[in-house]
């Protein structure tokens, strides 16, 4: 992954712009989202998020994203043991798995990125209640995300809310600072010290991202270059959203 660094506060009217795109990041996830259910293939998936991005004059900020190769599609799907960056492609989904869906907006200049976990028709009882957690974890992170707590208040929240349950977060990817760049400083970790770390202040825009396994927090990437999965193929969830820090609490700039 390609990382700028600096970390850039944003201007009440620039925050507004990402709400906009925030909306239609939010818009698109939806639509895919109810379109899923057995027989549907992760590339249908792809095609509707995509003609909602087209219908706002918008683009995803994933599609040729550089890496081993660049990245061939506008979201991320990524099924069961896949914890994150799964390619879109023929594969069908069949009742009982779970996918997570990742979609970045580019609107007038500006990035919006977020990801939920969904279950296809009937799911297990493990496997809902790690949707659950993750999104619980996320909710846990945010709530962190004031002016002057820390990037370790943000992430210890994380940690300790997903490993109090008897789950693990990945130690190898995290989230990061979003606005004009998808990937802009700081990194923000799902796991932490409380109270370590920079100084969060008004401005700051970040994609807080958990990302959840049930069996093991190790994993690796498979040929394809991008597939991250869980090294003993059990379940993973990922749920994200882009939240602005102000001075009257964290604006989720990810939803309707």
């Amino acid at each position: 992954m390609s990382w700028d660094r600096v970390i850039n506060i944003k201007t009440p009217a620039e925050i507004q712009l990402m709400r906009e795109a925030g909306r239609i990041n939010h818009e698109a996830l939806q639509a895919a989202r109810a379109a899923i259910q057995p027989g549907v293939t992760t590339a249908d998936l792809n095609a509707i998020a995509e003609e909602v991005l087209r219908k706002h004059g918008a683009f995803s900020p994933f599609l040729n994203y550089p890496g081993p190769t660049p990245y061939p599609a506008s979201i991320c799907t990524s099924v069961n043991e896949e914890l994150v960056h799964g390619i879109p492609g023929k594969r069908k989904l069949v009742e009982g798995d779970i996918i997570t869906m990742d979609c970045g907006t580019v609107f007038k200049g500006f990035v919006a990125d977020s990801a939920i976990t969904v279950g296809v028709g009937e799911i297990s009882g493990a496997a809902q209640m790690l949707i659950e957690v993750t999104e619980g974890a996320l909710q846990a992170g945010i709530t962190k995300m004031v002016p002057g707590l820390h990037v370790g208040d943000v992430s210890a929240a994380i940690q300790d809310y997903v490993e109090s349950r008897g789950y693990y977060v990945t130690r190898v990817y995290t989230g990061h600072g979003v606005g004009k760049q998808m990937h802009e400083g700081p990194q923000v970790p799902n796991y932490g010290q409380a109270g370590a770390g920079l100084e969060l202040k008004a401005g700051m825009t970040i994609a807080l991202e958990p990302m959840v396994l049930i069996g093991t927090p190790d994993t690796r990437v498979l040929r394809d270059g991008w597939t991250v999965i869980s090294v003993d193929r059990s379940l993973t969830a990922h749920y994200e959203h882009s939240v602005a820090i102000t001075e009257e609490g964290p604006l989720i700039l990810t939803i309707s």
